[in-house]
C-alpha cells in the first residue's frame, strides 16, 4: 500500500508541475513570425558623431530597407579605452549575414587586428572612385581605405559585393 501512495502522489505532483508550466506558457509572448532581428535608428546618432568626430565620419545614405542596422556607437577618445575615437554601426544585410563600419583615427594596423582576425590581404575592389583593400580573416572579410585622418573598415560575415554596397552608400 505505501509503494502506490508514493507513485500516485508523484503523478499527483507532476500533472500539478504541468499545469503550472502549461498556464505560463499560454501567457508567455512568442512570435513564431518574428526573426529575432531588433532594429536600431542610426541617423540621429551618426549626425550627433559627425559634429564630434575629428575626421569625416562616414554613415550609410540611400541603403534599402533591407539593411537593418543592429547596433550603433560613437566613442571619443577621451574615454580611454585605447580605440580611437571610434565610431561603430552594424547591419544585417539582405542575404542575412553581419556588415559593420568601423571607423576609427586609431592605427591602421590597430584598427584592422581589432576588427579582422587573421587578415590578410586579398586584392582591391574600386567602390565610389576609391581603391579598398580587401582582406580575408578566419570567420570575417573587410573592405578597408584610409581617407581623412581616419580608416575605415567595412567588415562581417557578409560578402564583398555586399560591403562594396554599404561602402557605395557611405557619405
Amino acid at each position: 500500500m505505501r509503494g502506490r501512495q508514493t507513485v500516485r502522489d508523484m503523478v499527483l505532483s507532476m500533472l500539478a508541475v504541468g499545469v503550472v508550466v502549461g498556464i505560463g506558457y499560454l501567457f508567455l509572448p512568442h512570435d513564431a513570425s518574428g526573426d529575432g532581428v531588433h532594429t536600431k535608428e542610426y541617423k540621429v546618432a551618426a549626425a550627433s558623431a559627425k559634429r564630434a568626430a575629428p575626421y569625416p565620419l562616414l554613415a550609410p545614405e540611400g541603403l534599402s530597407d533591407r539593411w537593418r542596422a543592429t547596433s550603433v556607437s560613437y566613442e571619443p577618445a577621451s574615454l580611454g579605452k585605447g580605440k580611437g575615437n571610434a565610431w561603430h554601426l552594424g547591419f544585417v544585410t539582405p542575404s542575412g549575414q553581419y556588415a559593420a563600419v568601423e571607423q576609427s583615427d586609431l592605427g591602421r594596423d590597430a584598427l584592422l587586428a581589432a576588427t579582422v582576425a587573421g587578415g590578410k590581404p586579398d586584392g582591391t575592389s574600386e567602390v565610389a572612385g576609391k581603391s579598398w583593400e580587401r582582406l580575408q580573416g578566419s570567420k570575417a572579410r573587410a573592405l578597408t581605405v584610409q581617407d581623412g585622418g581616419a580608416t575605415t573598415v567595412l567588415t562581417g560575415t557578409a560578402s564583398y559585393e555586399e560591403l562594396a554596397e554599404l561602402a557605395q552608400a557611405l557619405k
